[in-house]
């Protein structure tokens, strides 16, 4: 599972998840087989980490769910305190504190027929927050991930906006089969123009003579983990360029790591077969990860 490795905690099962503002039984959650969501992946969705009883980044994760939704030209008929709210009754119903991954999805809403015109719904946008207790494989953190490229890449936004966290995945999970058929736990992902975009479920960065490397963020999710390591490079003296490189420039990294909302920085081991950085976690990486923590700390301690 790479990035999204974490240790089975049997409380899961009871957990209370909330769907269009109704609580119920993790075994008794179920949408529509008419959902739009389920029929077409038309939606949006959003993660978000709970630490010390506050979840991180609030704001921003909130900022790109309105954004995404107004991208495909949804309205989510709520207003944003409103989905505050509910996401904070969905915690308080269920004891969290921390240590929690929620996923917020808010898709079209229910169609009356299989038809993929949007205008063709009968009901309100389906709001679904899923609660889990998750803690994040700390060896991950040390030992990192294998990494390889993948044929499948990022298209432009003529084909599917890869900016915003759309429900249809479907390029990213064939990214996905493609590194595991290589033997990786993530894929790295090429833009249009054959330079390094991002990986099937996570951001990608590489450090080269002191210096951090990123995509320019033209052909990828808009990811908050992502931005807070520029921030963070920046306010710390880290050389970091958004740019265009390859995959050559890759084989000659002194080290690379990938970020996300759940496991935030983890460095990367190998790169197709081969060990990355002498094959252990280098330097900068341990660096921003600390860092990072930090980071998560000030913003749930606030």
């Amino acid at each position: 599972m790479g990035t999204h490795e974490y240790t089975d905690d049997p409380r899961n099962e009871n957990v209370q998840i909330s769907i269009n503002g109704r609580l119920y039984p993790r075994a008794d959650a179920k949408v529509s087989v008419f959902d739009s969501g389920f029929l077409l992946g038309d939606g949006v969705w959003e993660s978000f980490r709970l630490h010390n009883g506050k979840l991180a980044f609030l704001d921003e994760h909130l900022d790109r769910l309105f954004h995404g939704a107004a991208e495909i030209s949804m309205h989510p008929q709520r207003e944003r305190g409103e989905i505050i709210q509910e996401i904070q009754r969905v915690v308080e119903a269920n004891g969290m504190e921390g240590d929690v991954h929620l996923r917020l999805i808010l898709s079209r809403g229910l169609k009356p027929t299989p038809y993929q015109a949007p205008w063709v719904i009968s009901s309100p946008p389906t709001l679904v927050i899923i609660p889990e207790y998750k803690k994040a494989n700390s060896l991950r953190a040390k030992e990192g991930i294998s990494l390889v490229s993948v044929e499948t890449i990022r298209g432009s936004d003529k084909i599917q906006n890869p900016r915003i966290n759309s429900l249809s995945k479907h390029n990213c999970i064939a990214a996905c089969i493609e590194a595991s058929e290589k033997g990786g736990d993530e894929g790295l992902m090429l833009d249009p123009k054959g330079f390094v975009s991002t990986c099937n479920s996570t951001h990608f960065f590489m450090a080269k003579d002191g210096e951090v490397w990123t995509s320019t963020g033209e052909y990828c999710l808009d990811g908050i983990t992502r931005r807070k390591v520029i921030e963070i490079c920046q306010e710390n003296g880290i050389p970091c360029s958004e740019k265009n490189f390859t995959l050559d420039d890759v084989r000659f990294a002194d080290e690379a790591f990938v970020t996300g909302t759940f496991a935030g920085l983890t460095p990367v081991g190998s790169f197709d077969g081969e060990p990355m950085g002498g094959g252990s976690r280098g330097p900068i990486c341990e660096k921003l990860q600390e860092l990072y923590i930090s980071l998560v700390e000030d913003e749930c301690n606030d």
